[in-house]
């Protein structure tokens, strides 16, 4: 995979590049996806998991202006790239990465899902 920087991301993705970051442990529910691109109104649900046994340290790339971002991060980029127009349910996030993602789409193969495939197909 070719290397992608924080600063080469659109604004909304860098926003939920830094939302995962700050998290650090935790998840994100019900993200609006509009033209491939992470919507914040209405705002997601943001659930943290804190370990109340140790100190968990920050993404050290929460004091960086501009870095590469992880693979992880560069996979959620395509999806949300494949669902264009939708909701991520819940993106799972673990040391400040997004590990997994789970999307609500229409069924393929029904007459709604085949006529916008070929809309975008024009």
């Amino acid at each position: 995979m070719s290397q992608v920087r924080f600063s080469q991301v659109s604004q909304p993705r860098q926003a939920l590049i830094r939302l995962c970051q700050a998290i650090n442990h935790g998840r994100i529910e019900d993200l609006k996806v509009e033209g491939s691109e992470p919507i914040f109104d209405p705002l997601p649900l943001i659930l943290r998991d804190v370990k109340l046994d140790s100190d968990e340290g920050l993404r050290p790339e929460l004091a960086l202006a501009d870095f590469v971002v992880s693979d992880e991060v560069l996979r959620l980029m395509r999806q949300l790239d494949e669902l264009e127009f939708g909701t991520v349910r819940r993106v799972e996030v673990r040391a400040g990465i997004p590990r997994r993602i789970v999307l609500e789409s229409q069924v393929l193969g029904t007459p709604e899902a085949r006529s916008r495939q070929a809309g975008r197909s024009k």
